[in-house]
């Protein structure tokens, strides 16, 4: 099945065939690393579309499939740019520190629903997106997914999957 998170026709098709859906996770990225004094206002916009508003559609049109399932979770998959905004790729943190305020206000909201909302943040990942970044910085995706389902069946709000996110979370925190 096609899924275009930012088109709203496509997620309701998907969410009339995914009828018995009790997890969703949301993994749809895309990082053009745009700067937000130079880049494209285009990229930006597919940075805030696909992370924000993209992620926000599928949440607003599965959790009343997961809510007439008797409940279950949402798993969305976020960044350690969450919290540490590069320049060098401003419109992506920008696109990713919504994702984790909405996450965090979305969980709120489906909690007395039955529904948990857990967030993954992590930093380069073994992916195309990271293609750019030196294979010693980067987490095998089975490692990170591993630690994603562990986490949300343990009910934990967040999941920090790499030592980069471990260490930018605690020194947010003054730790």
């Amino acid at each position: 099945m096609q899924l275009d998170i930012t088109d709203t026709d496509s997620v309701r098709r998907a969410a009339e065939v995914a009828s018995d859906v009790n997890v969703l996770v949301n993994n749809a990225g895309t990082s053009t690393r745009a700067s937000l004094l130079s880049g494209s206002l285009d990229d930006i916009r597919l940075e805030m579309e696909t992370h924000y508003f993209g992620t926000l559609n599928v949440i607003r049109t599965f959790a009343p499939v997961i809510e007439r399932n008797g409940g279950g979770a949402i798993l969305n998959m976020l960044s350690v740019l969450s919290w540490l905004h590069a320049s060098a790729s401003g419109a992506y943190s920008a696109a990713k520190a919504a994702g984790w305020a909405m996450t965090d206000a979305i969980r709120q909201e489906l909690a007395p629903r039955g529904i948990h909302v857990t967030a993954v943040h992590v930093g380069y990942m073994d992916t195309d997106m990271a293609a750019f970044a030196p294979a010693d910085q980067k987490t095998d995706p089975a490692d990170v997914a591993r630690l994603a389902l562990d986490g949300l069946l343990a009910g934990e709000a967040e999941v920090l999957a790499d030592d980069l996110t471990r260490a930018t979370k605690a020194h947010l925190s003054g730790g």
